[in-house]
């Protein structure tokens, strides 16, 4: 999950929480409120009929009733009940009386006050001391208004919750995003540099936030990875003639003396393993350098409009000349009708020792030296299948094989550096391409490049 959506969630989350919390403490403070409100009115309506009825000449029960069946302050489904001192009911508003027992009028004569609830019916049970009676009253009714208004508040908190959490959202999703924006101009600028252009930095203020701080970081680091890579670069270039020259004297020499015809054949042996072994290590040393070549920067190798068809039968010539036991034969799948088709721009001598290492890979690890060579033209690339009948390669050894130095146990004895195909991936992907392996075990290899023609480009 991307840092801004984290962001926007943890956000909207805290606040989401916050006005959940805030809300239930407004309804739980409103719900309070309203209980002891009601409980209020229903104690004054108590003691109000109480008082009407024993304090107020004449008033009896039979006139209270009316009273309060028209009075317009009349509770909802009201019911009053007053018990004298023997427990027995004096006045009843004329509905079902609440059922209570004599030991629950007795502990209300007490001094005991009972705020109960049956289903949404409040019942308030209460003494009433006046003068000399010790009364006890037993009245119920319906908060309908009450409840009807904490009904609409709660209606209100969570439509207003939701709203709140979708603005929160969106808020947060804008917020996080500016906050995000500093980051992602650093991301697109480490995009932008490459092993061509380490010379560039990351553009930096001057304030010491932490982002600012890890872009000054990363140039330092650029710089350190600059140095680097100029010194690569300049081994490179001494390397090609502090390495190659010596190596060319060398067999330059063993083959003029292996030209001398009085030359006897106990050193004749000698100095042909002598030349065996420095054209195997300037084939090392071509191949390192070619590598660290394709390694370093891309800018400076020189891409032209090349054709595919042509680099291979100069890569076929050449192998064929070197090794003339190897068995290399090119098929056209099909005959392209423009030519362009065949077009690639690239590096003419690198791509021709990518193609030269699959086909001498594929004759090398064949018992019959034997390489096959399709090529077809699709409507934007150009693939190039290299099929042998060779000892196959292991499925967890294909993950491996374009490490630079890598050989696996069943090729150990056959000749070879381990840097070919690294070389080859390298340079495929170079000119934009891609290198794709099907093996099987004791039947053969398929090596398939994919390279983008001129159509495409």
């Amino acid at each position: 999950m991307k840092v801004r959506n984290k962001l926007t969630f943890l956000f909207t989350f805290l606040v989401a929480t916050i006005l959940l919390l805030f809300s239930l403490s407004i309804y739980y403070f409103y719900t309070l409120y309203r209980k002891n409100e009601f409980y209020n009115r229903l104690q004054e309506k108590a003691f109000t009929t109480v008082h009407l009825l024993k304090e107020v000449n004449g008033i009896n029960a039979q006139m209270l009733q009316t009273i309060d069946r028209n009075e317009i302050t009349s509770l909802y489904d009201e019911e009053v009940t007053i018990y004298n001192e023997q427990d027995v009911i004096i006045y009843d508003s004329g509905n079902t009386p609440v059922p209570v027992s004599t030991d629950f009028i007795r502990k209300v004569r007490d001094g005991k006050t009972y705020e109960l609830r049956n289903g949404q019916k409040e019942i308030l049970a209460i003494r009433y001391a006046g003068g000399e009676d010790q009364l006890v009253v037993v009245i119920s009714a319906v908060d309908k208004y009450g409840f009807s208004k904490v009904e609409i508040l709660t209606n209100i908190l969570i439509v207003g919750w939701i709203i709140s959490v979708g603005l929160v959202f969106i808020a947060g999703w804008f917020f996080s995003g500016n906050a995000m924006k500093p980051v992602a101009t650093i991301v697109k600028q480490v995009k932008d540099i490459t092993a061509s252009n380490l010379s560039a930095r990351l553009i930096t203020n001057n304030s010491q936030d932490e982002l600012t701080q890890l872009a000054r970081t990363f140039n330092e680091m650029l710089a350190r990875l600059d140095e680097a890579f100029a010194a690569q670069k300049i081994f490179v270039s001494h390397a090609s003639h502090e390495l190659r020259t010596p190596l060319a004297i060398l067999t330059s020499q063993l083959e003029v003396e292996l030209m001398e015809d009085k030359l006897s054949e106990k050193y004749r042996k000698k100095f042909e393993s002598i030349l065996e072994e420095i054209q195997s290590m300037s084939q090392l040393t071509n191949g390192l350098l070619e590598l660290a070549r394709a390694n370093s920067d891309a800018k400076a190798i020189s891409f032209e409009m090349i054709r595919i068809d042509e680099i291979l039968w100069q890569a076929q010539t050449e192998l064929s000349k070197k090794k003339p036991e190897y068995q290399i034969s090119i098929d056209f799948q099909e005959q392209p009708e423009d030519e362009q088709a065949l077009i690639v721009s690239g590096n003419e001598s690198l791509l021709k020792r990518a193609l030269m290492n699959l086909m001498e890979n594929g004759c090398k690890f064949s018992e019959n030296k034997q390489v096959r060579i399709l090529l077809h033209i699709k409507p934007r690339t150009i693939s190039i299948r290299f099929e042998d009948e060779g000892v196959g390669i292991d499925r967890e050894d294909i993950s491996h094989i374009f490490e630079p130095f890598y050989r696996s146990e069943r090729t150990r004895h056959v000749y070879g550096h381990g840097i070919g195909l690294a070389l080859t991936l390298k340079v495929i992907e170079l000119h934009g391409g891609n290198l794709y392996v099907n093996s099987e075990l004791g039947k053969g290899t398929i090596m398939t490049v994919e390279l983008p023609n001129l159509l495409e480009q």
